[in-house]
């Protein structure tokens, strides 16, 4: 790993707060370009492989759509990726393929027509796979990141399931400790009492006002960014989490907030009905 000593000290400083950005993803992605050693630029890659995973989705489902130009692959590379598996149930020869596109393909075909009868969303599963392989990064920052951001998540929805009646099991993604702990465990906490940050998350969990929820979730990520590349000022952790500051920012300039609150109650009006599509539509909407 290498020391950005002027590429960092260059950058401007950014604040959860911000209201505006005039630098973008897309922006700080160009100026990385080149400027990165290979082993730190394929973690710089790992974080867009989520555009390349909603792209996939995109691509299965409704065929015709455009990719989000943040991903690293193609129309073209998907297309691609996509017959090949179909065909021939083996992966093609292109390093900018997620490791996990070929497997989770391989399950998808065939469970092909089963959308309807599966819990948990072919969305999930493919998160459920990028996660699991991006904790095994080599780079136990990006690694702790991606744990992180999969147990926030999950203990929120099994929070949200208790809450509504729901069985918590079938909702739950990944297969770290945590994960497994949330199915199994009734306890209030999940038996999750060493984690730092879960009385914060308890706390949130009892916000009712989307914006605010979403406000203190995005709050505890940046501490956590903060509290985690200190020591690190000039090494590629501190560019990885300026790329994940970024992109809170963004999502909060993006956020209209009464569409965010009505959308809420909606939703929440559904799961009290016994919904299971209304809970998918809520993981959906507030995955991170």
């Amino acid at each position: 790993m290498g020391k950005y000593y002027y590429l960092i000290a260059g950058l401007p400083n950014i604040e959860l707060d911000d209201s505006k950005l005039t630098y973008s993803l897309s922006d700080f992605r160009d100026e990385l370009n080149g400027n990165l050693t290979t082993a730190d630029q394929r973690l710089i890659d790992l974080f867009f492989f989520k555009f390349d995973n909603k792209n996939l989705i995109q691509q299965l489902q409704h065929p015709d759509s455009e990719p989000d130009p943040r991903g690293n692959l193609s129309y073209d590379e998907l297309t691609d990726l996509i017959t090949i598996v179909r065909e021939d149930d083996k992966a093609p020869q292109n390093s900018l393929i997620p490791p996990y596109f070929t497997p989770f393909l391989q399950t998808y075909f065939a469970g092909e027509g089963q959308e309807g009868k599966q819990v948990i969303s072919w969305e999930d599963r493919l998160a459920s796979y990028y996660y699991d392989y991006a904790m095994k990064s080599a780079n136990r920052f990006v690694a702790d990141w991606f744990e992180l951001n999969l147990n926030i998540n999950n203990i929120l929805t099994a929070i949200t399931c208790r809450k509504f009646g729901l069985d918590k099991a079938g909702y739950i993604v990944g297969n770290n400790e945590v994960a497994e702990a949330i199915r199994t465990s009734n306890a209030r906490d999940f038996g999750l009492g060493e984690l730092d940050y879960l009385p914060a998350l308890l706390r949130v969990a009892e916000e009712n006002d989307l914006y605010a929820r979403e406000r203190r979730i995005d709050q505890i990520k940046w501490e956590w960014l903060e509290e985690n590349t200190f020591f690190k000022p000039f090494d590629i952790e501190s560019i990885f989490a300026y790329l994940l500051k970024l992109e809170l920012i963004e999502r909060w300039v993006k956020l209209d907030r009464n569409a965010g609150k009505q959308t809420f109650r909606e939703l929440v009006g559904s799961m009290k009905k016994g919904s299971n599509h209304a809970l998918e539509e809520f993981k959906r909407n507030n995955k991170k």
